[in-house]
């Protein structure tokens, strides 16, 4: 019988619960607004700290009668007031009550309550519209649909310290990036982008941000004063215009610049240490400030890692360590700097660790957090042995060699975590650039493994940055080359040659040309199928250059050595020298058409492959046309040709040379052999010589 009484049970009791909340929504209703005025205050009251309350209200309809009070010109200014507080509660409490307040249309109310004389109903709306606008459920468009109200916002910035705290806020929240580098490295955690149409940057920018926030940095409150860095922090990313007009701002006598270092002290709170940090790295990294300057090398690169001690609360290790991360991901020197302070590259290995049993951690509810984004951790982590390892192979060492790095690297490989999986990759991807690391490390710990895993079914973001690595497992000293051979790799190679993603394209016929490097025949044959005839001029008539130089470096390395020279020219050949015909006459730079006289070159070496070109006028006349090209790189290639379809030792030599007689070409060898060019003037030499023995 209690199953049958539960349903009713519950029912009673949700009926009971929605019944103590609609007297509150009932006197919103009352004719006399002394009352309504009344219930409005009893509802903030009920709600502080209330989710189940907030949630209650909201079903009962609750707010758009609060809106349409709050928007009434008939309604007291004090009414109008409580009414942008009680809905700025209601939006503290879950995602789901952000969404129904937006469904109810509030912000185009609470943007005009803006135009307001009173200033007590204004801070009430801003600081509604900043919990609105703070929430990951509300679109930032939703910010500029009115071109009136980034204006009007700035002038309200001089009316108090509120709307100078909360403007600001809002700004730093509804700032996203509309350009996107999907394929670089961007270690700091950043929004992400806004839609089409001018940037954010720049249409704060443009409306005086950077002067009307400028000055609040003096500001006598220190939330006024943190809100406005972290509205600079976030019109610094990536935007020089912002960065070199902030480099010269002027604040109470003193630069930005020199305002921020001071911001950096340790004096200071941590929060503003960190904010003011990113400015300064963002500035630099938009070129605003150089990476030698002192406020860069003594102070912001050893602030970070200062913010990467075991001391500090997990989400501040976590963006030192991103944040120094983006800073020197670049810079050779600041990699250098930042590997040799505070023992930073052992400083990360308790990035691992963490929460350890020796934590200093007291509070349940922090513990319970951190356990929950000990993640965030592993994956800054990552991101910071990535860039700190990009160039220097001293660094790349010590990073290997802190304890248990590579199974750190091959377990992250594995995480459930997608941020983690990405930062991982990025990691190997930057330690792979080592040949010493390639031909141990790497192979000790069969990094390849999990590596091609990773590969098999992974977001774009992360695919990208694995190929990249694959790309250097695959060269030619690598001993990891076989077994990724092995275990169906030029089936996936291929499949990414197809991508629409460009970086993917590139990646994946960069890894083959890898791949061919100095192969056996199987191989080769074995590309060309996975690839086909079809794909590959597909990829050689690509309209990006990287994926068409990668394309002609690959038939460059399966057109090498005599018998696959041969082998596939008898198969492929019609097909190649179409494509050699229309790249020579297309519009192309001169490393495409260098590339592609070098893959002539190749053909011209084969035993019979080079009748192809003898028997193709057109092919003749364009090697001519190069010889006395006015760039020397085309002439020397197109020397190369000449030179392997003349060498005497080989059967035909005599018609060849005879032939190409001819056409003129050996009036252009005698021209050569007087070049100022000293490659030119041998090569044509060594050329006639054929033709004298």
């Amino acid at each position: 019988m209690a199953c049958v009484l539960e349903t009713p049970l519950r029912m009673s009791v949700l009926s009971e619960v929605t019944a103590s909340s609609r007297h509150y929504v009932d006197r919103l209703f009352d004719p006399d607004p002394q009352k309504v005025l009344q219930g409005v205050i009893d509802m903030k009251n009920a709600v502080i700290g209330n989710n189940k309350q907030k949630a209650n209200l909201i079903v009962l309809g609750a707010v758009p009668r609060l809106l349409y009070l709050l928007q009434q010109e008939t309604s007291s200014t004090e009414l109008r007031t409580e009414c942008a507080v009680v809905l700025g509660s209601l939006a503290m409490g879950t995602e789901n009550n952000v969404k129904s307040l937006l469904d109810c249309h509030i912000i185009p109310a609470l943007l005009q309550g803006l135009l307001s004389p009173e200033l007590k109903f204004i801070e009430a709306c801003l600081r509604c519209l900043r919990t609105i606008f703070t929430s990951p459920v509300t679109p930032e468009e939703l910010l500029y649909t009115d071109a009136t109200v980034i204006p009007h916002l700035m002038a309200l910035l001089s009316r108090s310290r509120y709307t100078q705290e909360y403007i600001c806020q809002i700004f730093s929240h509804c700032c996203k990036l509309r350009h996107w580098h999907s394929c670089g490295f961007k270690s700091s955690p950043q929004p992400l982008l806004c839609a089409n149409g001018p940037d954010h940057q720049t249409i704060l920018f443009n409306h005086g941000a950077v002067q009307n926030i400028a000055h609040l940095l003096s500001s006598t409150s220190y939330k006024v004063r943190m809100q406005a860095l972290k509205c600079f922090s976030v019109l610094a990313f990536e935007n020089p215009q912002v960065s070199m007009t902030l480099v010269n701002v002027l604040v109470d006598g003193e630069l930005l610049p020199q305002i921020f270092v001071k911001m950096l002290q340790r004096d200071k709170p941590i929060e503003m240490q960190l904010t003011s940090a990113k400015c300064l790295t963002y500035m630099c990294r938009a070129g605003a400030i150089q990476t030698d300057d002192n406020c860069i090398v003594l102070k912001t690169l050893p602030s970070l890692v200062r913010m990467c001690s075991k001391e500090r609360l997990l989400e501040e290790r976590v963006e030192g360590a991103e944040t120094l991360a983006y800073l020197i991901e670049t810079d050779v020197e600041l990699q250098r700097i930042a590997s040799i302070t505070d023992h930073l590259i052992a400083m990360l290995s308790d990035y691992f660790k963490y929460p350890s049993s020796v934590s200093a951690i007291t509070d349940i509810k922090r513990l319970d957090h951190d356990l929950k984004h000990a993640h965030e951790l592993r994956q800054a982590a990552f991101k910071l042995y990535a860039s700190l390892g990009a160039n220097d192979e001293d660094i790349r060492k010590k990073i290997i060699e802190t304890e248990n790095m590579m199974d750190r690297i091959v377990n992250g490989l594995s995480e459930s975590s997608i941020k983690v999986r990405l930062s991982a990759v990025r990691c190997l991807h930057s330690l792979s650039r080592s040949v010493q690391q390639l031909r141990t490390s790497f192979q000790d710990h069969a990094v390849w493994k999990p590596l091609m895993k990773v590969l098999q079914n992974a977001p774009d973001e992360v695919l990208v940055v694995a190929s990249s690595t694959l790309c250097n497992l695959l060269l030619e000293f690598s001993p990891s080359k076989e077994p990724i051979l092995e275990s169906g790799a030029i089936e996936l190679l291929c499949s990414l040659t197809q991508s629409e993603n460009l970086a993917l394209r590139v990646n994946g016929i960069w890894a083959l040309m890898n791949m061919a490097f100095q192969a056996e025949q199987k191989i080769k044959a074995d590309i060309l199928q996975g690839l086909s005839t079809e794909q590959l001029f597909q990829l050689l008539s690509d309209s990006d250059v990287n994926v068409l130089m990668k394309t002609l470096g690959l038939l460059r390395n399966l057109l090498s050595t005599r018998p696959h020279i041969d082998q596939i020219m008898s198969t492929h050949g019609k097909q190649i020298m179409q494509a050699v015909t229309l790249i020579l006459e297309g519009e192309h730079n001169i490393e495409v058409k260098e590339q592609t006289l070098c893959i002539l070159a190749n053909i011209a070496d084969g035993t019979t492959a080079k009748e192809l070109i003898m028997t193709n006028d057109d092919i003749l006349q364009k090697i001519k046309y190069y010889m006395s090209h006015s760039n020397a790189k085309l002439q020397l290639a197109a020397m190369f040709c000449i030179s392997n379809l003349i060498w005497n030792e080989e059967e035909g030599s005599q018609e060849r040379q005879d032939k190409l007689r001819d056409i003129g070409i050996v009036d252009i060898l005698h021209k050569l052999s007087q070049s100022s060019d000293p490659n030119l003037c041998d090569k044509a030499k060594t050329a006639l010589q054929q033709y004298l023995a």
